[in-house]
């Protein structure tokens, strides 16, 4: 065949060729982006990369902090702001500091997602280490370790009653604000038609859609034993 007939053939095939080689929007898995951290909540950084005040959002890949709106309580039963102690604690670590983060994905909104570290330490880690974060399972298995050590020793979140973050949002978007009560507690006393008093934790599988209402002696409790001296058993033992 002439070159002269090849021609329309490659000019056909030139686009096809060019597409197959060009990499995928999120072929960027394990770039690197360093740059001046600035703390935006508890699983969130921005690095200004270059000093002219932009900066790149980025997203701690494989843990998920409390949000900074949600409580939680302690082993005694007293609420604290679990979202803005985590934020505060990433704040310590990496604010103002040059932060490393390797790219391992792009959340749906675009945002970069990355383990980022100081020199050697894995601020992610040290979140969930620190029981002021979950592993994200649904994302990665990476933080579990470092969860069930947290959960063991009671640190942060695990040494009381918390709402894991999915599921606070979950029930934000289901228009249920019902997480916590005025009390700051967030163990709900259930009382069910046939009279049976029955509470539920913020890991029970029913805990997003239970509604307090008082006026059937329903109420709020800041711990599993204070729930138990009042009659109630536990939804889910």
């Amino acid at each position: 065949m002439r070159c002269s007939a090849l021609l329309p053939i490659l000019g056909a095939l030139a686009p096809i060729l060019l597409l197959a080689a060009t990499p995928p929007a999120h072929a960027a898995d394990g770039e690197i982006h360093r740059g001046v951290a600035r703390v935006v909540d508890g699983d969130t950084i921005a690095l200004e990369q270059d000093g002219s005040g932009r900066d790149v959002r980025i997203r701690l890949f494989g843990i998920d902090a409390p949000e900074g709106d949600q409580a939680c309580t302690d082993g005694r039963g007293r609420a604290w702001a679990c979202g803005d102690v985590a934020a505060r604690r990433l704040s310590d670590l990496a604010e103002g500091r040059v932060v490393s983060c390797e790219e391992e994905d792009r959340d749906q909104y675009e945002r970069i997602v990355a383990i980022c570290r100081i020199g050697g330490r894995d601020l992610n880690g040290t979140l969930v280490e620190e029981g002021l974060a979950f592993a994200y399972r649904e994302f990665s298995e990476r933080y579990v370790a470092q969860e069930r050590a947290a959960r063991r020793d009671e640190r942060g979140v695990f040494a009381g009653s918390a709402l894991a973050p999915w599921e606070h949002r979950a029930a934000q978007r289901a228009g249920s604000t019902d997480s916590v009560g005025p009390n700051g507690c967030t163990i709900k006393g259930n009382v069910g038609r046939s009279g049976r008093r029955l509470y539920h934790t913020p890991a029970s599988p029913s805990f997003a859609e239970t509604r307090i209402d008082e006026t059937r002696g329903e109420r709020w409790f800041c711990s599993e034993a204070q729930a138990r001296a009042a009659g109630f058993a536990p939804a889910h033992p």
